[in-house]
């Protein structure tokens, strides 16, 4: 590698993404441990890697013209002398060729770098798909557990939401069942959700209801057939923190599946216009709810009325149910 100390890091999203390649980037931190360390990310996933050893973060707003401009020339001016390119898109790529860097670093052969892995594994877990990147400049690759720390101050705001809300020695179980606006298709039927809750109500559960302000109205629905309704009421390190107190979680294909699974709880996720094989929670492989249709993966993001979400919405919430006895949680 490069003799200078200037290195940098590009993860720019989305939210799981940023938690999965959490490992990745303490391995390339520990590989340089004299060295100055900069992650590119944007705005809304810098506190993700806030407090992290041995790592800066600048945060870049994706969208616009005049942002890459004025990006580009701030990457040009910054004389970095490895730049580790771990989100892999035609942006990361110009960025990284733009940077000057001797030593550019990516996920898949392209002109855009100087190391790459030489068969990058398509079809491969994203996980598994950093560690070539890492083992191609002989870097330990990162072994598949997340680990993140809530802090104290998180435990503390979730404690006191919990006594708010009456919450006391019960069995508690997280509920994510909104997505991405951009991705309908990956949604389990809200009537199965409803369904579900009103099952686990029945076995002594309190359902909480999770999610971001664009899931809003689909939890206020759902929060009036049984739970608590918490949109918007946890940052990223206080949603860990209230997974700890899970027993576990019923989620989409999103980014709170993968900050529960950094909870160290069972997380079982829908999955159907996404390949599960590449994207699962770590440590959750086992626990991928879907039916293994012939046209899933689609990656559509929403799935087109002849189909009739066969690949989730034919899951009960019986099935699931079910799936939690044998598993041991109910």
């Amino acid at each position: 590698m490069a003799q200078s100390n200037r290195i940098l890091i590009i993860k720019l999203g989305a939210l799981g993404d940023v938690i999965l390649a959490m490992p990745h980037i303490r391995q390339i931190v520990a590989a340089h441990p004299d060295a100055d360390i900069t992650l590119l990310t944007a705005p809304g996933y810098a506190d993700v890697v806030a407090g992290e050893s041995g790592l800066s973060v600048t945060a870049f707003r994706r969208r616009g013209f005049i942002e890459m401009s004025r990006l580009l020339v701030w990457l040009r001016r910054q004389r970095f002398a490895v730049v580790y390119d771990l989100q892999g898109s035609l942006r990361s790529r110009i960025m990284t060729r733009v940077s000057g860097a001797s030593h550019r670093v990516g996920r898949r052969p392209s002109r855009a770098y100087t190391h790459a892995p030489h068969a990058a594994g398509k079809g491969r877990h994203a996980f598994d798909e950093l560690n070539q990147l890492l083992e191609c400049v002989q870097i330990e690759p990162a072994v598949p557990r997340l680990k993140l720390d809530a802090g104290e101050a998180a435990r503390r705001a979730v404690a006191g939401w919990l006594e708010q809300h009456g919450v006391r020695d019960a069995r508690l179980v997280l509920v994510h069942a909104g997505s991405s606006e951009r991705w309908l298709s990956k949604r389990w039927d809200e009537r199965h959700y409803a369904d579900l809750a009103r099952l686990l109500a029945a076995r002594d559960c309190t359902v909480i209801w999770v999610g971001s302000d664009a899931d809003r109205a689909l939890n206020r629905r759902l929060s009036t057939v049984t739970g608590l309704d918490a949109t918007g009421a946890f940052d990223f390190r206080q949603l860990v923190a209230l997974g700890q107190q899970a027993s576990f979680a019923v989620v989409s294909d999103s980014g709170p599946m993968h900050i529960l699974a950094a909870a160290n709880i069972p997380v079982y996720a829908f999955f159907g216009p996404t390949d599960w094989r590449r994207s699962h929670a770590i440590g959750q492989q086992g626990r991928v709810l879907t039916n293994p249709v012939s046209c899933s993966p689609c990656h559509l993001p929403v799935c087109p009325p002849e189909r009739r979400h066969v690949c989730i919405d034919t899951i009960s919430a019986e099935d699931v149910v079910a799936r939690l006895k044998n598993d041991g949680l109910l």
